[in-house]
């Protein structure tokens, strides 16, 4: 995978200046240059260069990247557009079309069995332009994402991860609090002869990202949203 010696992304693959000029963005090439920032001093492991650990997570932040940002699944260099499912917590499981009708990762990433009055976010009723603007407004620096640790490497990678974020603006009628948030959780990769990926599950509870949220008294003012990436 292209790195920042080529001068790219030293966190995330296929972001050189010809991968910038080349690639079809849904608004544009995202600038990560607040979220690593951020990454960096929050961060609790620092992976050697070379290690399986810095591999794992250099992928899964690429992946997160093209899922989130490229507007062409062609263009994909991470997974199997044809061939790629993702799941979450063991139940149904999404194609990449799928995927991308839902409106991507936070809608797949917070789904829910909960009866529609009794959700706080309720994927069904987002879209992936409001989603992506309600959490950039909670998280103005980011919502990071940091490998904690790796139990096995490909073909079939399962590691352990924590996001985290501080609420520094609104969400909805719930106004900053300047906490900080977190949310662990576990996830395997599965990869296929060519190294791409073909399956993703996530384990994890939503409650540790919105409960965060709900401990914010209601308020009549409401932050701006901020327009910088908030992932990985």
């Amino acid at each position: 995978m292209a790195t920042s010696d080529d001068g790219g992304n030293k966190y995330r693959s296929y972001l050189t200046p010809e991968d910038l000029k080349t690639t079809q963005w849904r608004a544009g090439p995202p600038d990560y240059t607040v979220i690593d920032k951020f990454f960096e001093e929050g961060r609790t492991k620092v992976w050697p260069s070379g290690s399986l650990e810095e591999y794992v997570q250099n992928l899964v932040k690429t992946w997160e990247m093209e899922l989130v940002h490229k507007s062409n699944p062609d263009q994909y260099k991470t997974l199997d557009p044809k061939k790629f499912v993702l799941g979450i917590n063991g139940k149904k499981y999404f194609t990449l079309e799928e995927t991308g009708k839902i409106g991507g990762s936070y809608n797949v990433f917070l789904q829910t069995s909960l009866p529609p009055k009794l959700r706080f976010y309720d994927p069904d009723q987002e879209t992936y332009e409001s989603s992506q603007t309600a959490f950039r407004q909670v998280f103005p620096r980011g919502f990071a994402l940091e490998v904690v640790q790796v139990y096995s490497g490909p073909p079939v990678i399962a590691y352990k991860y924590r996001h985290w974020g501080y609420m520094d603006g609104s969400y909805k009628d719930l106004p900053p609090t300047g906490e900080l948030i977190e949310m662990f959780g576990m996830a395997i990769f599965e990869l296929n002869e060519e190294s791409k990926i073909v399956k993703v599950e996530f384990f994890h509870d939503r409650g540790e990202l919105l409960a965060g949220l709900l401990k914010a008294k209601p308020s009549e003012s409401v932050a701006t949203p901020s327009g910088c990436p908030f992932m990985a």
